[in-house]
């Protein structure tokens, strides 16, 4: 029963950012906004969704170490293995603001988190609280990009132009459908992966890590394909700063989350792939083929650490 889940999950999933990406693409084409801030706002909160659910989850039923594996394992999964498969299917163009302002906001997320860790070896409700005002902040920043570019986006979208109440049906739909299949699959992975007696932070790493990160590989894919990278590129950007930002932020003032040395090797592997992603992107203004294969040879080295250590 739970293979049978887990394929109901996949299906939603792929279904959902299909018809998610389509009217997230047209409700910036109508507003004129660029869609990188799409991506970085709406695609990115969407497909965010059903980390910031496992998170809460587990941090309210005192299984910290999954919710901070959980963030850790989805932001490692979102650059090497969402950017690279994206890559392969269609070339990643960067923006050289993307390069100067968004890229640079990752990486200092991650050491923000990597520093709170390190400091009191948990994440405690006023680090929570702290990681809940960046986001605020971030926020802000982004309705302040969007309003900027808004006049310089006009004619400029070929998207499919959707009715006002299609958008809104095609985004909620999608949303949906996403975070549902979400729920699905990692529980129905999560009931497998225990079955072999495995800790909760490996699970966390791997299992429910890349199960709730499908959104956002489904998502961004979809997006690669339909010619719309910004919006690829921007939902990667945009669900590791909130899951970072918001979801253990919400996490830990819900509850404080105990950091392991394990969680600190990896925020410090995250910081590490941030900044190769960032090099790659910055090289030719794009992630090439070449390098999204790379990226997910990369990725699997550090799985099979991951299983190994």
């Amino acid at each position: 029963m739970d293979y049978v889940l887990l394929l109901a999950g996949f299906v939603l999933l792929i279904k959902g950012a299909d018809y998610f990406v389509e009217g997230s693409a047209s409700v910036a084409a109508k507003l004129h906004i660029p869609p990188l801030i799409i991506g970085l706002t709406v695609v990115a909160m969407g497909t965010s969704a059903p980390e910031c659910a496992v998170s809460i989850a587990a941090s309210l039923k005192g299984e910290n170490a999954v919710a901070v594996s959980n963030v850790t394992g989805s932001n490692i999964f979102n650059l090497m293995m969402v950017c690279g498969v994206c890559a392969l299917c269609s070339p990643l163009k960067v923006k050289a603001k993307t390069l100067k302002k968004e890229f640079p906001l990752s990486v200092l997320a991650a050491a923000v988190l990597l520093g709170a860790g390190y400091l009191g070896m948990e994440i405690s409700r006023a680090d929570g609280l702290i990681l809940l005002l960046l986001f605020a902040a971030f926020l802000v920043w982004l309705v302040m990009e969007a309003k900027k570019a808004r006049g310089s986006q006009k004619g400029q979208s070929e998207v499919r132009n959707l009715n006002g109440w299609l958008c809104l049906l095609y985004i909620a739909g999608g949303m949906g459908a996403i975070v549902i299949g979400g729920d699905l699959a990692v529980d129905a992975a999560s009931a497998i992966a225990a079955g072999f007696g495995w800790s909760q932070t490996f699970i966390g790493l791997t299992i429910v890590a890349m199960g709730t990160s499908l959104p956002e590989l489904v998502t961004s894919v979809a997006a690669a394909k339909k010619g719309e990278t910004d919006m690829a590129l921007g939902n990667v950007i945009g669900s590791n700063l909130f899951n970072i930002l918001l979801v253990l932020g919400l996490a830990g003032a819900i509850s404080p989350m105990e950091v392991l040395m394990e969680h600190l090797i990896d925020g410090i592997i995250l910081i590490g792939m941030s900044c190769i992603v960032w090099i790659f992107a910055w090289c030719k203004k794009e992630i090439s083929r070449l390098e999204g294969v790379v990226m997910i040879t990369v990725y699997a080295v550090y799985m099979g650490y991951i299983c190994i250590r």
